[in-house]
């Protein structure tokens, strides 16, 4: 490439009549032309070295990519694995509670008692709480009923 490059130039030059000086200053044009030259090798070889230098990092990167794929596909694989084990035991667990549910619904129906409505549990918790309070009350209730009887 930088040989390639040289030779337009060394054959434009021989295309253009040069004159021996430059007009505004008096140095010769021969060792301008070779210092320009020398100066434009110089930047093909770092531009050489910086693509050099890309290549080595895109291999490197590229290599890292992968092993990044590689290692999520791996987690992913894992997780996968772990998700499904997770779902059996919960399942296992489900099928276990419903069991044990229906054992100790015939248990109460071998002991006469029925299974209370799960809705039904707070408002029989309720219902009893105020039984036990009117419970409570009505002896008091039936003295003042007695006593605004008399006035």
């Amino acid at each position: 490439m930088a040989s390639s490059d040289s030779t337009p130039s060394a054959s434009a030059a021989a295309a253009y009549p040069v004159p021996l000086t430059a007009k505004k200053e008096n140095i010769p044009i021969t060792p301008k032309l070779a210092e320009l030259n020398e100066s434009r090798q110089e930047l093909l070889n770092r531009i050489q070295n910086l693509k050099q230098d890309l290549q080595g990092w895109r291999s490197k990167l590229d290599t890292q990519v992968k092993v990044y794929r590689d290692e999520l596909l791996e987690l992913k694989q894992t997780l996968n694995i772990e998700v499904d084990q997770l779902r059996s035991e919960f399942q296992e667990l489900r099928t276990t509670l419903q069991q044990q549910q229906e054992d100790v619904t015939a248990s109460l129906k071998n002991l006469g008692l029925q299974d209370v409505p799960v809705g039904n549990k707070e408002t029989d918790a309720a219902k009893i709480e105020v039984k036990d309070e009117k419970d409570q009350d009505l002896p008091e209730d039936k003295e003042e009923n007695k006593e605004e009887a008399k006035r």
